[in-house]
């Protein structure tokens, strides 16, 4: 939610509504959730999971075992300076990954480069881009043996939008996160399985 929704700027609730309004793939699950409130004057958040059932009547996983992130939009007329803007994105997805992935060397390039085909591809123009790819192995151990080893893929990221186009913004975050939980993209870039049948090829 807006953080002063009776003080905020009619550019904010308008930025607001268009990600409501935006057109997410059936795969993701997503709701309105918590946004922080220290971190601009103005935030709005939403949280999604990715279920493969494909049932948008079935009650939000935002935590989904399959796939889950945030997307959060802030809005400060005092960081204009920093931003570029008074807008900017931040972002947050997560996805299991298998095993003999975690040893490739170049998937976080990977992940990273899907973030950046999918504001291409909805048409969201953006500046000052900036964030991390992470991959991380564990192992259980005591109680938590069973569990086994396991591997994950993480990316983080926040960028400035130069457009008021905020549902593409929104909507190349949902397909960031559907393509880390392996679900094919219709058109040009290459899907997490389709990445790890080229590497099996090699």
């Amino acid at each position: 939610m807006s953080a002063t929704l009776t003080t905020a700027p009619p550019s904010f609730e308008a930025a607001v509504s268009q990600i409501r309004a935006a057109n997410f793939r059936a795969e993701l699950q997503w709701a309105e959730i918590a946004a922080p409130r220290t971190t601009a004057q103005f935030t709005h958040a939403i949280g999604g999971g990715v279920s493969h059932l494909q049932d948008r009547n079935a009650e939000p996983d935002l935590d989904s075992a399959e796939g889950a992130g945030r997307l959060i939009l802030l809005h400060d007329s005092n960081s204009v300076d920093s931003w570029g803007s008074d807008f900017r994105f931040v972002c947050y997805a997560q996805a299991p990954l298998e095993l003999e992935m975690g040893d490739d060397p170049f998937i976080a390039d990977v992940t990273w480069s899907w973030l950046l085909d999918a504001l291409n591809k909805h048409g969201a123009d953006y500046t000052a881009i900036s964030g991390s790819a992470t991959k991380t192995i564990s192992s259980g151990y005591g109680g938590l043996a069973a569990a086994g080893t396991g591997a994950q893929l993480q990316i983080r990221a926040s960028w400035t939008p130069c457009d008021d186009n905020f549902a593409a913004h929104a909507e190349a975050w949902a397909q960031l996160l559907c393509m880390m939980a392996g679900l094919p993209d219709s058109e040009g870039v290459v899907s997490l399985s389709a990445h790890r049948a080229r590497k099996e090829r090699v």
